[in-house]
């Protein structure tokens, strides 16, 4: 919209909010006028149905307009088709699509498609939304029902798990281990094999010693096993932690 244009809209020049100047530390403003008092805001309504004065006095029920089904039409049946192609002696891709130009063959519609497409009918006497909640039962809350009731289920489950208890006793009751059975049971203990060693360094000994004698050695890692407890660590060598509850 141009200058000219939107200063011919406005007859005033106090309205023109072309020659508007900003006022310091307020808003631009623009000056539209309104219209007169007697002016009705909104959409106009078309429908006279009487107003509030008739839906109190009677309510009329319109008409349920149905829509306009189509017909669905069934789709092509491709497997009598190719039939009909061999049958007619056409072997080849082209042969089968010209074939499938000039001929139409569709499926034929089974008893449960024809029941899927039916309204179903909603009687009058339907009621829609969702069902009310059924009432607590407040006499079964305050003879505390439900508290014996979960008591008694636990004493089922104890008694039925004593019982299996007691089956597993008395079929292992009548039975003794005798030397034979026990040897059959027992695994005597193996040494693991040493670790692989090249056969260059298997008879040379360690080229440091940081203990003075074979019984340094045992105390230091004999305190080291009591001391390790109260370190840090996967191995015990870090710093002391505090005691935890």
């Amino acid at each position: 919209m141009t200058s000219s244009s939107v200063a011919a809209r406005y007859e005033n020049t106090y309205d023109n909010p072309l020659l508007f100047k900003s006022e310091l530390g307020r808003p631009f403003q623009r000056g539209f006028t309104l219209p007169s008092p007697d002016f009705t805001y909104g959409r106009p309504n078309l429908a006279k149905d009487g107003g509030a004065a008739d839906a109190v006095s009677g309510w009329v029920p319109t008409a349920v307009q149905t829509l306009p089904r189509k017909e669905k039409r069934p789709e092509r049946d491709f497997v009598a088709l190719n039939k009909a192609c061999v049958g007619a002696g056409l072997v080849t891709a082209q042969e089968q699509f010209e074939y499938r130009a000039t001929h139409d063959v569709r499926r034929r519609v089974t008893d449960e498609e024809k029941n899927k497409t039916k309204l179903k009918r909603i009687p009058a006497s339907m009621t829609f939304g969702v069902s009310t909640r059924p009432s607590t039962p407040v006499f079964d809350l305050l003879e505390h029902k439900y508290q014996d009731r979960w008591l008694q289920e636990r004493r089922k489950s104890e008694m039925s798990k004593r019982e299996k208890m007691q089956q597993k006793q008395n079929l292992n009751k009548g039975i003794y281990e005798t030397r034979a059975s026990l040897l059959r049971k027992y695994c005597p203990p193996v040494d693991q094999p040493p670790l692989w060693q090249m056969p260059r360094f298997q008879k040379q000994g360690p080229h440091l010693e940081t203990f003075r004698s074979v019984e340094a050695r045992k105390a230091a890692f004999s305190h080291h096993g009591s001391d390790c407890t109260a370190r840090t660590g996967v191995f015990g060598h870090g710093i002391y932690e505090g005691a935890k509850n």
